[in-house]
């Protein structure tokens, strides 16, 4: 970072903070009203100094001070202290003051609840002036004046830097400009609409800090600790504009390690599609990551609550049967939903039956970004709090019931919910004339297997006339790029717009061999003894 000068200022506040190194002051994202994170985490206030050993004093309104011991820092004039403050239940507001003996700095108009972290690439990054229904959102936001957002500029940097080189949007009360500025400016839609979906339901301040870059790989997000576990090379020719890898973790996320967070939500995958094999390693180590090293810097909760949204669809063809779907599935590390034993403590929201093919954006841009928080913001209510508000997704295939006599797999589910069927296609099996196929199109088709009878928790579906004489040997459901008309796939809880996530699995079907290779579900085979 080295030595340089930088002016934060907010938007709504009297006075501006200043970020300087070398003098006591607050690093760039603290600032009049912002949001700390509550208890039962201790929050992390930190700056700068004027040189190491300092000792730096900071205190809450009314509260006893807490000391804070300045350390050297590589390219940093002066020194860098960090203060943890006992956990606060808030919800304010306070001021919190700083100082050195000589010198005082305060931010005021500070509440306490809790912060989440957006980050991913353009559908993160669109902002809710581009969102359906924009002038009602943007005229809605009086009701959410404890919701407060941050946005971080796009800024690369080829080392983990300390601090933001650069700050698009400070701390803001929401209002039409601070939420609505431009397109691709500031402020997430997912992002808003996230926080105040789940405002509504905490009652108590919610801080969200954006942080993306359309056109962006996974790679570019992760550090190289994580991409060393994915054998993932440093530098890479996938990425736009000449970028390497981890160049945005550096500049746009490692900063924030240093900042106690509550959970992060994510949005990104498109660009990984072309070349999608490694996601399933990619996306749940650089979670694991990130939670890592969140909390050696910060001390946020170890396991902190991380959501996602499983891909929207994209091109309005039927005929494309890889990439996005491939994603889809890797984004849950083959699995098919989380949490998982992979992916713990994880959140997503099912959002391939809403495409938009008439945006004027791109139909890779859809404008529906309130259904999409909307999942997000109830599974992660569910998951993240623990609130009981209902299904929050699709049931787990708990079984397999295959008549080859009849030509048919029944698709049994657990009976955590009722099944709800909106369209009768979706699903397929695999047909080979070898019962070792990995059907992967050397010897083997996917046919479309219609849906034939069901029942609140079973599907059945028929393979007659598709695999003649061959071999059934794996199955999927909504394993297209647009898998289907808006909020018509297949699946769905019944009496709820939540739609079952992709499915997908391989393993001789039809035979008295029958055994699946890619999951432990067990089967049951009509016909054979």
């Amino acid at each position: 970072m080295g030595m340089f000068f930088k002016l934060v200022l907010f938007h709504l506040a009297v006075k501006a903070v200043l970020t300087v190194p070398g003098k006591l002051s607050f690093a760039s994202y603290f600032n009049d009203g912002m949001v700390l994170q509550k208890s039962p985490q201790s929050a992390q206030v930190w700056g700068y100094c004027s040189q190491p050993g300092q000792n730096v004093t900071v205190t809450i309104s009314g509260q006893q001070p807490v000391r804070a011991f300045a350390v050297d820092y590589p390219n940093v004039q002066g020194g860098v202290w960090t203060a943890t403050l006992a956990p606060q239940n808030g919800p304010g507001p306070v001021t919190i003051e700083a100082t050195d003996g000589q010198n005082k700095i305060s931010l005021s108009d500070v509440l306490f609840g809790d912060v989440w972290i957006c980050s991913g690439q353009s559908n993160m990054e669109f902002t809710l002036d581009m969102a359906l229904n924009a002038s009602y959102e943007l005229a809605d936001t009086t009701k959410y004046q404890n919701v407060r957002v941050f946005s971080a500029t796009k800024r690369t940097s080829s080392k983990p830097e300390l601090d933001l080189l650069q700050i698009d949007e400070q701390w803001s009360i929401p209002t039409k400009d601070t939420l609505g500025h431009k397109p691709w400016t500031y402020f997430s839609a997912v992002c808003w609409l996230y926080g105040k979906y789940i405002y509504q339901k905490l009652n108590y301040p919610v801080g969200l800090v954006a942080s993306s870059w359309g056109g962006t790989a996974i790679e570019l997000w992760s550090s190289p600790d994580a991409l060393k576990q994915c054998n993932i090379p440093q530098k890479s020719k996938r990425q736009k504009k000449g970028l390497s890898n981890s160049q945005l973790w550096n500049a746009m996320m490692n900063p924030f390690t240093k900042m106690t967070v509550k959970g992060a939500i994510w949005y990104q995958g498109e660009s990984n599609a072309g070349k999608p094999d490694t996601y399933n390693c990619t996306f749940p180590t650089m979670i694991d990551d990130w939670r890592a090293k969140f909390h050696a810097s910060s001390g946020t909760t170890p396991d902190f609550p991380f959501g996602f949204v499983q891909l929207a669809p994209f091109r309005d063809d039927p005929s494309i049967t890889t990439g996005f779907p491939d994603i889809r599935w890797h984004q849950t590390a083959d699995v098919g939903y989380v949490p998982n034993y992979r992916m713990k403590n994880v959140f997503m929201s099912v959002a391939m039956d809403l495409p938009d093919y008439k945006s004027p954006y791109g139909s890779i841009h859809p404008r529906d970004k309130q259904d999409v928080s909307r999942r997000l913001a109830l599974s992660g209510l569910s998951v993240a709090y623990n609130m009981s508000l209902g299904p929050f997704q699709g049931p787990q295939i708990s079984a397999f019931y295959v008549d080859i006599g009849f030509f048919t797999v029944g698709f049994g589910f657990d009976n955590a919910v009722e099944i709800e069927v909106r369209n009768k296609a979706g699903f397929e099996v695999c047909c080979s004339v070898n019962n070792q196929s990995r059907c992967d199109g050397t010897d083997s088709v996917w046919m479309e297997t219609p849906i034939v009878k069901e029942k609140p928790h079973l599907i059945t579906v028929s393979y007659n006339g598709t695999c003649s004489n061959k071999y059934v040997m794996g199955y999927r459901y909504a394993w297209r790029e647009s898998p289907c008309p808006f909020k018509m796939c297949a699946l769905y809880v019944k009496g709820t717009d939540i739609p079952f996530g992709p499915i997908f699995g391989l393993g001789l079907l039809n035979s008295k061999r029958s055994k699946f290779t890619e999951n432990r579900i067990p089967i049951y085979v009509k016909g054979i003894k």
